[in-house]
């Protein structure tokens, strides 16, 4: 009897205060109320119970457990900057029961591992998300409002593009390296020409990222342009992409690859139908090729980059207005980045440019920048179904701040900064460009606004909702969920 008593007390803990923070704090205090001989036969009916690992409560309190003989574990991830020491989890004494509590927003999504002793890395072995880094699979925190992207999967049923390899020399650089073409499903039955988008870390945004199967998902869905895509890997990163060899590096990818494309392939040679991209240090690369060569590429997306102090001042005192720039930056991203990339968001917004900006609760990983590549194509190469204008810019003191949460389920709430009154509109468009609802119409006064919208008679999907006044057009997209 008295094992059935502590079963079911368990139980009616877990199973009826899903929203309270305090469940999983009842467990812990009622299992340090046993004598040890029994606190094992509580967590075992509490690890039946749970439904899934790390246990959540309340949309933003999370619980990573462990179970197993160990002296210490720990839990670094993209919450404490990787530090094996930091985050450590205890143990409920007489079990091989350890836990840790943190919170985190409620649509973050964060990679992490357990250290054991001190020096042994493992996956959370009770958690089955996992997701690839460039130090091999991390466990993925998925918390509650967190939507996985559709377009990262990869998907029998629809056309796919083809893949070819190729190996170019640079004389200057002293070395090769293989470069992989994606051409769109569409290319060998057509005779258009495409739009290009060079990738740095190029073979990681495929093995990684899964760049393929975004450009196959947004070619068909019409949310792109079909596009040619250019993945260029690095032979010395740091010299090549932050450093002494940035220069002729610059002139191997002009000169080198994208003469060779244009010439073997059907390309289009306007700047704004072509793009560069990169993550971290990548995206330093990015904008100083943009840059200096404004002839060669239009548009640059930076994912949590790096951006060196010289290239700024160049964007700051010699802009070139006709560029479109992608930004993105996680709250968890490496400290050191999280200001330097909202420095250069201020600075190319005075500067005049068109930019589109986001923070994520996320991490410096792939798991993140793969899930993002969308956002920056749908701005370059908009297909019918986007419907995002090409000439939107915004200005200092006009910003449309991404909803919060997104996705929403069914309610969100817009944000946007007026430095200065004026008449404006915030209009929600479906993903073929239809209005489907007015949040805000008419003179509005200076400063800070919000504006709350509820979706629940809408069907789940993507929509987009854009700010328009005399000082630009700002589209940020909402992800609704049911």
């Amino acid at each position: 009897m008295h094992r059935c008593t502590v079963v079911l007390s368990l139980l009616l803990v877990v199973c009826t205060a899903p929203s309270s923070s305090q469940s999983f704090d009842r467990f812990i205090a009622r299992a340090r109320s046993l004598p040890a001989s029994d606190r094992g036969a509580l967590v075992d009916s509490f690890m039946t119970a749970v439904p899934s690992f790390p246990f959540i409560e309340s949309d933003s309190i999370a619980h990573f457990i462990y179970r197993g003989s160990a002296s210490s574990v720990t839990v670094p991830g993209d919450a404490n900057g990787w530090n094996p020491n930091a985050s450590s989890m205890e143990n409920l004494q007489g079990t091989d029961f350890w836990y840790r509590t943190d919170r985190f927003e409620p649509d973050a999504r964060l990679d992490y591992k357990f250290v054991l002793g001190g020096g042994i890395w493992i996956l959370d072995q009770l958690n089955p998300h996992t997701v690839s880094g460039g130090f091999g699979p991390n466990s993925e925190l998925r918390m509650p409002r967190y939507m996985p992207h559709p377009e990262i999967k990869y998907y029998p049923d629809i056309p796919h593009g083809s893949m070819w390899d190729t190996t170019l020399s640079s004389a200057t650089l002293g070395n090769s390296r293989r470069v992989r073409i994606y051409t769109p499903p569409s290319y060998s039955t057509s005779t258009d020409s495409f739009p290009v988008i060079l990738f740095h870390d190029g073979l990681e945004y495929i093995s990684l990222a899964w760049a393929n199967n975004v450009l196959d998902y947004l070619i068909v869905h019409r949310g792109i342009k079909p596009v040619i895509a250019v993945f260029v890997p690095p032979v010395n990163r740091t010299p090549e992409y932050m450093g002494n060899q940035v220069a002729a590096f610059s002139r191997f990818i002009v000169d080198s690859v994208m003469g060779f494309v244009d010439r073997r392939y059907r390309t289009r040679r306007a700047p704004l139908d072509r793009a560069v991209m990169g993550a971290s240090a990548g995206g330093n690369i990015s904008l100083y090729l943009a840059y200096n060569y404004p002839e060669e590429f239009g548009n640059a997306a930076a994912q949590s980059s790096y951006v060196d102090p010289s290239l700024a001042g160049q964007y700051r005192n010699d802009p070139r207005l006709g560029l479109h720039v992608y930004l993105d930056i996680g709250t968890y991203d490496q400290a050191i980045l999280i200001p330097m990339v909202r420095s250069f968001h201020s600075l190319v917004l005075s500067a005049g440019y068109s930019v589109q900006y986001g923070e994520y609760h996320e991490g410096h990983s792939w798991g993140n920048w793969r899930t993002r590549i969308g956002d920056a194509l749908r701005m370059f190469i908009p297909g019918p179904a986007s419907a995002v204008p090409r000439d939107e810019r915004s200005h200092p003191g006009f910003e449309l701040n991404q909803n919060y949460p997104n996705p929403a389920n069914p309610g969100t709430t817009f944000r946007f900064p007026l430095s200065k009154p004026g008449e404006v509109s915030l209009k929600v468009f479906d993903p073929l460009g239809r209005e489907v609802a007015m949040l805000a119409r008419g003179y509005e006064a200076a400063g800070t606004h919000v504006v709350s919208f509820d979706g629940s008679w809408l069907p789940a999907g993507v929509y987009y909702c854009r700010l328009q006044s005399g000082e630009g057009m700002l589209t940020r997209r909402l992800v609704l969920l049911k």
